[in-house]
């Protein structure tokens, strides 16, 4: 027989699962570079530019922590809003597929 309630806990242990993983996304992290090395940018797991190294040769160095900073901030902006264009977008695109289930939050799955 089918059990409701238990299907339910299981649900709430792997949101909870799957919410520990994302929250721990942040520690993951990689570098890439272009221009030979010139520039070099890291990211983490939510996709997060957290490091942007310039050159000394491509600014000038009073300019050079300032204007990583800033495209750090304009990175992250956009991704971040690029983000919930792409969770609306997602939403609209499964409504209807899903049961509408209180206390079951899908969100963070997509």
């Amino acid at each position: 027989m089918f059990d409701m309630m238990k299907m339910m806990g299981k649900m709430k242990e792997v949101q909870a699962k799957v919410k520990e993983a994302q929250d721990n996304l942040v520690h993951i992290t990689t570098t890439a570079e272009s221009g030979a090395g010139m520039v070099k940018a890291t990211v983490n797991g939510k996709k997060e530019l957290v490091k942007l190294e310039l050159d000394k040769d491509l600014v000038k160095p009073e300019d050079q922590e300032m204007l990583q900073d800033l495209i750090i901030a304009a990175v992250n902006k956009a991704t971040s809003e690029v983000e919930i264009l792409a969770k609306e977008e997602l939403k609209k695109s499964t409504e209807g597929l899903l049961p509408n289930i209180p206390g079951l939050d899908l969100g963070g799955l997509m």
